[in-house]
């Protein structure tokens, strides 16, 4: 079975670099003929702008049938902010913005509709912390609320902004993990509490822009990857909170196995096309069964048993 999306425009917001799950999102999209565009968070464009330029980057945008992705256009997103009065001063004044305008969700709605006029599938890719590496009892209400603000509330304003301009079919789709319904030690700063926001406004979502737009909205509860934003939540000297992760989930899953940014891709594009046309307000986990399990295989319970019976 393929699919002819040909004519569709998908914006990936969240999108820096070539290693996480909204690259993977993009190509699987881009490989069924969807236009892309992404939004970048302001401080980083640049930098990513010249990397999709340089020939060691082709891999990673190499498609099915050979061809180079293309990315239409990239702009500049900064989703904590939804109108341009929001921008406090010391944003406006920062170096890391300098040269850099419109990244308020608002006005990159306003410049994909008078550039593409639509948006059929949006991708909400984003997640940020700035006390991820505290334990929940050391975070601060700053910090805990900057969580909520830039990984849950953001899904809110986009599909507030962007639904208006998706036609009626249209899908939403975020990034979740497990850390939304069980306790990930490591995974602090108020981010286990967005991303069960997360979860719980994509149901309700999935109802009020169902009947008001006719569009769906889901979410997937990824397994862990070795991207670069995971990566900088630290670790204890020894292995990151990552490696950890990762470790604990092929050892532990219901299969066994690595999960790949690829995984994830495929089931995104699965969710947001028609094949799943009558699925909407669902939590769809890809993580090779970890979620599904209840007891560790490398507890020292199970020394001796053959696990693989």
């Amino acid at each position: 079975m393929t699919l002819d999306l040909t004519g569709k425009v998908a914006f990936i917001a969240g999108i820096a670099d070539t290693s996480g799950y909204g690259w993977a999102i993009a190509k699987e999209l881009a490989n069924a003929g969807a236009t892309i565009v992404v939004g970048t968070w302001p401080p980083v464009l640049k930098l990513f702008t010249m990397a999709l330029k340089k020939k060691s980057t082709d891999d990673a945008k190499k498609l099915d049938d050979g061809s180079l992705m293309e990315i239409a256009k990239i702009y500049p997103l900064d989703a904590a902010f939804d109108v341009p009065e929001d921008v406090p001063e010391d944003i406006k004044t920062n170096k890391r913005y300098a040269g850099v305008e419109g990244y308020t969700i608002q006005e990159v709605v306003e410049q994909i509709t008078k550039d593409y006029g639509k948006v059929d599938f949006l991708v909400h890719s984003l997640a940020n912390g700035p006390e991820v590496t505290k334990p929940l009892l050391e975070t601060s209400r700053k910090g805990y609320l900057a969580a909520s603000s830039a990984s849950a509330y953001s899904l809110v304003s986009m599909v507030q902004r962007f639904g208006p301009i998706m036609p009626r079919g249209g899908s939403v789709m975020s990034l979740s993990y497990i850390a939304a319904e069980r306790t990930i030690p490591g995974y602090g700063g108020g981010m286990s509490s967005a991303k069960a926001q997360l979860e719980s406004d994509t149901r309700t979502l999935a109802y009020e822009a169902g009947r008001k737009y006719g569009i769906r909205v889901n979410t997937i509860s990824a397994g862990p990857l070795k991207s670069r934003a995971a990566s900088a939540i630290g670790g204890d000297g020894e292995k990151t909170f990552i490696e950890r992760a990762i470790d604990y989930s092929e050892t532990n899953s219901a299969l066994g196995a690595p999960l790949y940014a690829e995984n994830v891709g495929k089931s995104a594009l699965c969710l947001l096309s028609d094949l799943t046309d009558g699925v909407t307000g669902t939590t769809l986990y890809v993580d090779m069964g970890l979620h599904a399990m209840g007891q560790s295989l490398d507890s020292p319970a199970f020394e001796g048993i053959d696990m693989t019976r």
